[in-house]
């Protein structure tokens, strides 16, 4: 028997939300916004909150800076069931990190400091702890510098324990999409990227082509396209779900709220429209709060929002 339906690895940060600001953002002035939040933030720690709060038993390996936004984030965390039996305390931390994120309406600016991102390293991982799933998702690969260079290693690993595994490239914040990426994907059974991402990953400036590319190299690609659905492509077979209407308040993790409404339903065997419907509600749903966490605390709500839109 396993003891998790999903492990995950990464950084558990905070997301400092400002609503309401002018495009323009003069020098040396105090601007004034509308609104304020202070969420849960990090690709990992967004997934595994949402997949908890969906029912999923989901064990978490992050960094635990010692500091009030790490007592914040573990806080959030296992306020919905997420396991942190493995947490790291690094010998010395430049600090939990921290996004700060200016909504300006259409557009939004973001402003990030890693703080203790590149300190996880494969060292740290109870390997153990992490192959006692049935399934495993990685994502902020780009960002999990510390991490990054044994990430095949870690999946080599993994596969050999049994476990599918799942991985969202998240951005580039230095913009070079080095090859090694897909070095890995030899190990991934279902990529999870946004339509950008695709064609940054595959040099494509055109996204069919580029999602054409990609498809070859993974059993199964699932790519986020936004307001406009998401695109799957498994042995050759294309498959598009439109997305779920909703009045939206932000964008904010809304891929990794699909990610967790997908893997919610990837694990217990359902079939991939399925997988992209739920998941698809549940990265809809996210936009109804500030941030990626704060509506899927209500799964009581979740499940009413999806049941009408079924």
């Amino acid at each position: 028997m396993k003891q998790f339906d999903i492990t995950l690895a990464g950084e558990a940060n905070v997301d400092l939300l400002f609503h309401g600001l002018p495009e323009d953002l003069p020098a040396d002035r105090e601007l004034l916004a509308d609104g304020m939040a202070l969420t849960l933030g990090g690709s990992p720690a967004i997934t595994a909150h949402n997949l908890a709060s969906l029912g999923s038993h989901v064990g978490f390996i992050t960094v635990d800076s010692g500091d009030v936004f790490a007592r914040f984030c573990i806080d959030e965390l296992t306020a919905v069931g997420v396991d942190l039996g493995c947490v790291v305390r690094p010998r010395q931390s430049a600090g939990t990190g921290v996004s700060v994120l200016l909504e300006h309406g259409r557009s939004r600016r973001t402003l990030t400091y890693t703080g203790a991102t590149n300190e996880l390293r494969y060292e740290d991982l109870n390997l153990d702890y992490l192959s006692s799933a049935r399934h495993f998702h990685f994502s902020s690969y780009f960002l999990l510098t510390g991490l990054r260079p044994h990430v095949p290693r870690l999946f080599s690993f993994l596969k050999k324990a049994g476990l599918t595994i799942s991985l969202d490239p998240n951005d580039d914040p230095r913009d070079e999409w080095n090859n090694d990426f897909l070095d890995v994907l030899q190990y991934v059974d279902v990529l999870m990227p946004n339509e950008r991402e695709v064609c940054a990953i595959m040099r494509e400036s055109d996204a069919k082509t580029a999602l054409h590319k990609l498809a070859a190299k993974v059993p199964m690609l699932v790519v986020k396209q936004g307001a406009r659905g998401a695109t799957a492509i498994e042995n050759d077979r294309r498959l598009h779900v439109e997305a779920a209407a909703v009045s939206s308040i932000d964008a904010i993790g809304a891929g990794d709220s699909f990610n967790a409404g997908f893997l919610n339903a990837y694990i217990r065997g359902a079939g991939i429209e399925d997988c992209m419907r739920r998941g698809n509600l549940a990265g809809a749903f996210s936009t109804t709060a500030a941030g990626g966490t704060s509506a899927l605390r209500n799964r009581h709500a979740f499940e009413q929002f999806a049941a009408i839109r079924s």
